[in-house]
């Protein structure tokens, strides 16, 4: 990889939580189309992807970039069974929101009120935190366990569970909310620790 070390200035950054659209901009250079060879291309899976200066640095290891995008697209777009997409977007939103992920959790959040039509609760998870008290307990538990799982794999475990269920989840949707909030734990650190959002263009 490239040692090239990108200071942006950037005017209007933002830093508070949002369902609006961002841009995001890398530490670190990015690959350029024109670099790409068959390998990347079939990292990113998906040849939109291209236009993204965050999949773009990470097709640096396109290996890794491939089954990171396979699993990011089985936890959120594979729903013949488990949770409905709502609600793993609303544990990605979560984890996001409590990590202080700017970006993740606003691109999350869009989809959580997109499929689950209940955008004012969704801005409200954003903008009181994730203690916020939201109108569904369906939707406290997911959160909660989301959290729990964030803060600590160890915090997450039989109470979490319990409550879960307690609202009518099955052990299927329950792996998806654990999958959910698993994943963007790690990718949320990930995109943290490679650069930061920037106003959308």
């Amino acid at each position: 990889m490239t040692d090239t070390v990108i200071h942006p200035r950037i005017e209007n950054r933002p830093n508070t939580f949002t369902q609006a659209e961002m841009g995001w901009t890398p530490w670190l250079e990015p690959l350029s189309e024109g670099e790409l060879t068959e390998r990347h291309w079939a990292g990113l899976v998906d040849a939109s992807r291209s236009k993204s200066p965050y999949f773009m640095l990470l097709a640096r290891d396109p290996g890794i970039l491939e089954a990171r995008t396979k699993t990011d697209k089985d936890i959120f777009y594979n729903t013949e069974a488990g949770l409905p997409r709502a609600e793993r977007e609303l544990s990605a939103t979560a984890a996001s929101r409590s990590n202080g992920c700017i970006f993740c959790a606003s691109v999350h959040s869009r989809f959580a009120s997109h499929h689950s039509k209940r955008t004012e609760e969704v801005q409200r998870l954003l903008d009181e935190g994730t203690g916020a008290d939201l109108a569904s307990r369906r939707w406290k538990a997911v959160v909660a366990a989301s959290v729990a799982l964030t803060a600590t794999p160890p915090a997450f475990g039989a109470e979490q569970v319990d409550q879960l269920h307690k609202e009518g989840l099955d052990d299927l949707e329950i792996a998806d909310v654990i999958h959910g909030a698993a994943f963007f734990n790690w990718a949320n650190r990930l995109m943290l620790s490679l650069g930061e959002p920037t106003p959308a263009k």
